[in-house]
Formats: C-alpha cells, structure tokens, sequence
C-alpha cells in the first residue's frame, strides 16, 4: 500500500506544493521562503523517515504568519490524506527528546479529534527571522487538518534553536510511530470500531 500524497494549495496569501511519502527514507527538498521553518522540515522529514517535498510562495513582504500557518495546513492535510481509512496504524506515538540541554516531550493520537496543548515557553521572539510564536500556529493548523490530539512539552531548555530543534525531532518520532501499521490490527485501533 502506498501512502504517498501530492497537494496543492493557493490562496491569496500562500501558494503551496507538498509531496509527502509516510513510508519513504528521510529525503527532502524544502523551500518556504524561512531558514529556519525550512530547516525544521528537513529534520521532521529525516528523523521521521518521511519523503517529503514542499515548496512555499508566501507574502513574506507582510510577515511570516500565513506561510507558517498554510503549511502547517497543507501538511496537516497530506497526513491525513495519506493515512486514509486508518486501519491497522498503531495511532498513538510518543517521544522523548533531547538537544543538548534542551529536553522535549511529544505525544499523539491520530484519532481524528484534533486538539493541541503546547507547552513550549521561549526566551526570545525569534529564532533565526522566524517568530517563535508562529510555531504553535504551525502546530495548531497541523493537529486541526490531520485530525490529531497532539500535546508538546518542553521539559527544559534553554536555547531557542534547540528547544525547537528537540520539539520538531520529538514530533517526527512520534508521528512515524502513530502511522506505523502492524497487520495484527483488524480495521482501527479502536473499541467503538470507528475513528
């Protein structure tokens, strides 16, 4: 079974194209128009094991906001349509991460009951150009479109750049575990029968 999607998104704001393969090798070619989200992506892409293309054309003339936020959009959606029916995927994943001094804590359902706590204080208001703010919205958009309870914790940490480093590393471990199907599993991995 091939879990491997292609969308395309444009707006006014945003005009995006992903490739996502669930079951790929870690490869990436990642361009928002942001360093930093860039560099995220490619660490979620390898510590997950995902193939993943993605390229961004946002209104970076006005902030960073709208790009953030769509591609967290269209990544929510590729995942939720790559994973289809759900039947016979773990669902649940959790990692523990750490980034040198930094320590970060993902867990997740792929329950179709999308929810976000993000428990990710920062010391400054970038990292690189990007806002540190603009990653729970990132988050948000993601767990909302891919139908995902997703709790991120920052244990501790004290650089910005690994804290986030720790917390994307923790999410693409998590996530890989969640999508991970095991044949012993008949239809999803739920008592009502139905997600």
């Amino acid at each position: 079974m091939m879990r491997v999607v292609e969308l395309n998104r444009k707006t006014k704001e945003t005009d995006i194209s992903l490739k996502l393969n669930l079951d790929g090798t870690g490869k990436s070619v990642i361009d928002t128009g942001i360093g930093f989200l860039d560099h995220m992506l490619t660490l979620f892409a390898a510590h997950g094991r995902f193939d993943l293309e993605l390229t961004c054309k946002g209104d970076l003339n006005v902030d960073a906001h709208h790009t953030v936020e769509d591609t967290g959009i269209v990544l929510g959606k590729a995942i939720s349509d790559a994973l289809g029916s759900r039947e016979s995927i773990l669902r649940y994943g959790s990692s523990i991460i750490p980034m040198d001094e930094s320590l970060a804590l993902v867990s997740l359902d792929l329950s179709k009951r999308p929810y976000l706590i993000f428990d990710v204080p920062f010391s400054s208001p970038k990292v690189g150009e990007m806002d540190t703010e603009l990653f729970e919205e990132f988050f948000m958009a993601l767990a909302v479109n891919s139908g995902m309870t997703l709790h991120i914790k920052l244990m501790y940490g004290k650089n910005n750049h690994h804290i986030i480093e720790a917390v994307f590393k923790a999410f693409a471990r998590s996530l890989k575990e969640a999508v991970t199907i095991d044949p012993s599993i008949q239809g999803v991995m739920s008592t009502k029968g139905l997600l």
